[in-house]
């Protein structure tokens, strides 16, 4: 399938996002870093499982032993040229155990409209090869449960507050740390923490 033009596709998400920007601008929106000191609820990331984007079954346990890194995603958001960083840290690190997951989802600004179909032609177009799960709610009592679980583990300052939030867990599926939309996914910060979680003993 084609890809979208990238000026058009750029010039399209910017201006999505400064319409949707006008009532929520600042740090509310964006939200802040926050590390991670998760209560024990006797879960891991690893319980949880996602429809992938072409509808098939995606459990997490499949990556067991493996830090994975969530981030939800929209096609016509300001940060949608994340995509690309998104895609160069997966090359980056998937030989080395990352898993990386985009998590779709239209609850912010309704920036994200289409059906999963569109969803993957859309993301063809920045050559995105990490996986990705089905259109998805993120957010309030119908967010998925993996969502629910990240405020019940790291309380509600860390639920997201826009599209292109970040979650680190490590192997052990524990929460490590989140960062709000305006944090590149190739940023010092993010790299570090993911350069400890590989680091860490598969059972530490």
């Amino acid at each position: 399938m084609p890809k979208a033009p990238t000026v058009t596709r750029r010039l399209f998400s910017g201006l999505a996002f400064a319409l949707a920007m006008g009532g929520y601008y600042g740090e509310k929106l964006v939200g802040r870093a926050v590390a991670a000191q998760p209560r024990n609820t006797g879960m891991s990331v690893f319980d949880f499982e996602f429809a992938s984007i072409d509808g098939e079954k995606l459990p997490l346990r499949q990556f067991a032993g493996r830090p994975v890194l969530v981030v939800n995603t929209a096609s016509f958001c300001g940060y949608t040229p994340q995509y690309t960083a998104l895609e160069a840290l997966w090359d980056l690190y998937k030989d080395k155990g990352l898993v990386l997951l985009g998590v779709p989802s239209d609850d912010f600004g309704r920036q994200e409209p289409g059906s999963n179909a569109e969803i993957k032609a859309f993301c063809e177009g920045f050559d995105v090869s990490f996986p990705m799960a089905e259109k998805t709610i993120v957010t309030g009592p119908g967010a998925h449960p993996l969502y629910r679980w990240i405020a019940q583990a790291m309380g509600e300052q860390a639920n997201p507050r826009w599209n292109f939030f970040k979650y680190l867990f490590g192997r052990d599926g524990q929460p490590i740390a989140s960062w709000p939309s305006r944090v590149s996914p190739t940023s010092p910060e993010i790299r570090k923490a993911i350069d400890a979680a590989l680091a860490a003993k598969p059972n530490a």
